[in-house]
């Protein structure tokens, strides 16, 4: 069993760091050349970006993998694996630099966007390009090249057009609306969120309600179901009492049986009634013989 719950919590961690390393996850989401003053370096100049999206839900780490605007030179400027910072959390956006020199930083990248050109996102074995991004040669001053997605919980982002720069934020439908703030605007008071609560919890307690009284009642016995009489017929009757009568000289002996009859063909006897306990006589046996559970007294012992 000891085997068996470390190699199930082995094949979890291998899922787990599989998941984590999964790079394929990563996109381009956006880059802009010439940038004028959308976002500023930690050294407070305004250099072209890149923007990579993790669009899983798990953690990536990019360390090691490489960037370039050559597809002859896939190698061209790697991100160092020392830098405990290229994770990337789930559905996360980083920012990298294409200030032409690398010796600057992690995120600093060893060539400028050229206009018209493609930057490409290539696996830390320097062969496997995971994503890339076109940049228009005619891209208008002060815009940037950006993936949409139409659907942000689907996450496909098979729009790329122009538009205004939008550095470390989900590209996509920024103005849709949510069903809270829909529900805001048409209701500001909340009364229909109100009217919806007071009903939820009216028609719960009734139910319960239903519950406990029924419950109730079965146990303790209101609901019984009703036993099928068997009082005999007033022939049945008719014969039984002349019999007796016949056979008896005394009339309080037929009568007194007439009477056990009846209450025992309609199961009117005793057993039946709560709060009466019958002691049947008991057998041959002593061990079923309840009287030799009770004390004797001094005196007759």
């Amino acid at each position: 069993m000891m085997r068996k719950g470390k190699l199930l919590l082995l094949l979890l961690l291998l899922s787990a760091g599989l998941r984590a390393q999964n790079l394929s996850d990563l996109i381009i989401s956006e880059a802009m050349p010439g940038n004028p003053s959308s976002v500023t370096d930690e050294y407070g100049e305004h250099a072209d970006w890149i923007e990579l999206f993790n669009t899983s839900e798990g953690t990536v780490n990019f360390g090691g993998c490489f960037l370039t605007d050559d597809p002859s030179d896939l190698t061209k400027c790697q991100i160092t694996k020392d830098d405990r910072s290229t994770r990337l959390g789930p559905r996360q956006v980083t920012l990298l630099f294409a200030d032409g020199d690398s010796t600057r930083g992690t995120y600093h990248l060893n060539f400028t966007l050229p206009r018209g050109g493609t930057v490409y996102l290539v696996s830390n074995d320097g062969r496997t390009i995971i994503d890339s991004i076109d940049i228009p040669a005619d891209l208008p001053e002060g815009m940037s090249i950006s993936k949409f997605a139409h659907d942000n919980k689907e996450l496909e982002f098979n729009d790329v057009h122009p538009s205004a720069p939008s550095p470390r934020s989900l590209n996509g439908k920024h103005n849709q609306k949510t069903r809270a703030q829909v529900m805001e605007e048409t209701d500001p008071h909340g009364w229909t969120l109100t009217l919806i609560s007071v009903t939820v919890v009216f028609v719960a307690l009734f139910i319960l309600f239903l519950i406990y009284n029924l419950s109730g009642n079965i146990f303790s016995g209101k609901y019984k179901r009703n036993r099928k009489s068997r009082t005999p017929d007033d022939e049945t009757a008719a014969a039984v009492a002349m019999a007796l009568r016949l056979h008896c000289a005394d009339d309080a002996v037929p009568a007194a049986i007439a009477m056990a009859l009846h209450m025992h063909l309609g199961e009117g006897v005793h057993d039946f009634e709560p709060g009466i306990i019958t002691i049947k006589q008991a057998g041959m046996s002593a061990w079923n013989d309840k009287k030799l559970l009770f004390r004797r007294s001094p005196d007759k012992l």
